[in-house]
């Protein structure tokens, strides 16, 4: 499956729609989810057209990777509930519960996060 740019990050990434942003620089853009789950819900995707965390590994430079995880471990430092703790995490493919076919981590803090999955 190639990389859709219809989706609604590709959309953010160049514009079109709004987003509340937290961080921007040349590799990744982070912003609040519209349907958080937990207190603090920040979004992370590259700006590079990646589907998923396997297409990222494969097709990203080093300095976009490097660039996009540093810009991940700032973020998780600047928020102070995550301090308490906080949870990554990455969603690929229908069964893995991936929404958007755009390769994005999810940054979870702000009370305690129970399980890693429900039963």
């Amino acid at each position: 499956m190639g990389y859709d740019s219809t989706n609604i990050f590709a959309k953010i990434l160049r514009g079109e729609i709004p987003c509340k942003k937290v961080y921007e620089d040349e590799f990744a853009l982070a912003f609040h989810d519209i349907h958080p789950k937990a207190p603090v819900h920040i979004l992370l995707i590259p700006k590079g057209a990646y589907v998923s965390f396997e297409d990222f590994g494969e097709k990203a430079s080093s300095q976009e990777i490097a660039g996009f995880f540093k810009a991940l471990s700032k973020i998780s430092k600047d928020i102070e509930e995550t301090q308490k703790g906080c949870r990554i995490l990455s969603n690929k493919g229908i069964n893995g519960g991936q929404e958007v076919p755009h390769f994005h981590i999810h940054l979870f803090a702000g009370r305690p996060l129970g399980p890693m999955l429900s039963s």
